[in-house]
């Protein structure tokens, strides 16, 4: 079953406001600022880590549930987030989502311990399930023709930038000690800029929502977040008390909880209602591989930010600022190929995504052989190579994967499309910290450098598949 998807007439001001070029694009900033908030937010904690432990003691299991459990609560949500959207109104549902992650970023800011950090981090993930889904619906609605792929292209730039760029941010911050907030400052930064987003939002984004009013799938919702769970779970916590019976046991039980499911699923389409995803949709080829790569592209995303850091300042001793200066240059390489990667993608379309998952690829071999050669000593410049490669690959790869996906959709599909995508991004990625954790630390005993190279290895070979599955996309991205 199609979404369908209409706007809703928008205030008088708003209408007279559309009539011209520059007030078009006036709800893409307000939309990019949510999208910037919610992906820095993910990524900025990296840096942040060593002094997170050490201040608040937390336990290894901590650390990794502070990135995974942002991730793993934000997939929980996006489906749901999305047909809230669609049954209550998008902008509505957005705004919520705004004013709970800047509530729940102050929260993590005042932590006492990893356990109020690490609910605050669900909170702020849960959020963000509500602001995602809904800004990317929003531009699908708002934009159609040639400004549709410009609009993408914005949100994938953004996106990436925040991605980048959060860990020399995360630096900066921990290193200048504002008011001697220290690391709580990289949350603390989220509350002005989401309290100008929430104030905006009424006055430049119009209304929209799907012609009906059908029930949220509370019983799919649940059993998606049960199959999630299942899976993360046991990966983040399983190894620290030495893979327990009940970890295997959950492991094993998210296949069946998968397929209830799916027969759930088929089984409320069938009856006229409305599942979390209309199962036709994945009778597109387009959207079927398109959710495998971004699951498999973004498992390496903050996975990747995640060890390299550790390997920065635990291996080498370095400190927030010093690692997040070496982000630099992932950021700078990123941004020279994003700049490129919208025209290139309308261009040459899925050769660009297999080109920039090869380089990534490329980038993460060089650096285990750095790394083999220099361990945690050594002069830096060994690793620039990877580093440059690596920051080449992500930009010229995540335009492509949300444009090739939404583009050849209808704005029909806008809503159920952007959910998909990204839920598999962040499942991707919160699935991608608790294996690449459990390989990091299960090896750690042997050093830092030696986990991390196992942690960047495996990396490299889930990239191949997604060079493997972008020949199975379309050729070019439709306007």
């Amino acid at each position: 079953m199609a979404i369908e998807t209409t706007l809703v007439p928008a205030p008088a001001s708003v209408r007279r406001a559309t009539a011209n070029s520059r007030a078009r694009w006036a709800p893409l900033p307000v939309l990019l600022a949510g999208t910037f908030m919610m992906v820095l937010d993910f990524f900025i904690v990296n840096v942040a880590l060593p002094s997170v432990q050490a201040t608040l003691h937390a336990s290894s299991g901590s650390v990794e549930w502070i990135v995974a459990g942002y991730g793993l609560a934000t997939a929980m949500l996006l489906i749901a987030g999305a047909r809230a959207g669609d049954r209550w109104g998008r902008r509505r549902v957005l705004s919520l989502g705004l004013a709970l992650f800047t509530a729940s970023s102050a929260v993590c800011g005042l932590a006492g311990g990893p356990e109020v950090l690490v609910a605050a981090r669900f909170v702020q993930g849960g959020s963000a399930g509500l602001v995602g889904p809904n800004v990317l619906s929003i531009i699908g609605v708002l934009y159609d023709g040639d400004d549709r792929p410009r609009a993408l292209a914005a949100y994938g730039l953004v996106m990436g930038i925040a991605a980048v760029l959060g860990q020399l941010i995360g630096g900066l911050l921990v290193q200048a000690d504002i008011a001697g907030l220290g690391w709580r400052s990289c949350f603390a930064i989220n509350v002005p800029i989401g309290a100008l987003a929430l104030a905006l939002a009424p006055r430049t984004v119009p209304e929209s929502r799907a012609p009906g009013r059908a029930a949220l799938d509370l019983r799919g919702t649940a059993l998606a977040t049960a199959a999630l769970t299942a899976v993360v779970l046991p990966l983040v916590d399983g190894r620290a008390h030495g893979w327990p019976l009940w970890s295997w046991a959950s492991l094993a039980c998210a296949p069946l909880l998968l397929a209830a499911l799916v027969v759930q699923q088929r089984r409320l389409a069938g009856t006229g209602g409305t599942p979390l995803l209309p199962p036709a949709l994945f009778g597109s080829r387009a959207f079927t591989v398109g959710l495998a790569a971004q699951l498999l592209f973004w498992a390496g995303q903050a996975s990747y930010f995640l060890i390299l850091s550790l390997y920065l300042q635990q291996g080498r001793g370095w400190s927030a600022l010093h690692a997040g200066l070496v982000f630099t240059i992932l950021a700078v390489s990123y941004l020279a190929t994003s700049l490129r990667a919208p025209q290139l993608t309308i261009r040459h379309g899925r050769r660009v995504l297999a080109l920039g998952a090869g380089m990534l690829a490329a980038g993460h071999v060089a650096m285990v052989a750095a790394v083999a050669a220099v361990g945690t000593g050594g002069s830096a410049l060994a690793l620039v190579p990877g580093l440059a490669l690596a920051g080449a690959g992500m930009g010229l790869g995540i335009t492509p994967l949300t444009t090739l996906v939404m583009a050849s959709t209808g704005p029909a599909q806008a809503g159920a499309v952007a959910a998909a995508l990204t839920t598999m991004q962040n499942v991707g990625a919160a699935v991608g910290v608790a294996v690449v954790g459990a390989l990091f630390y299960g090896e750690l005993t042997d050093g830092v450098a030696p986990a991390f190279e196992l942690g960047v290895g495996a990396l490299a070979v889930a990239l191949a598949g997604v060079v493997a599955l972008a020949r199975l996309l379309p050729a070019r991205a439709a306007s």
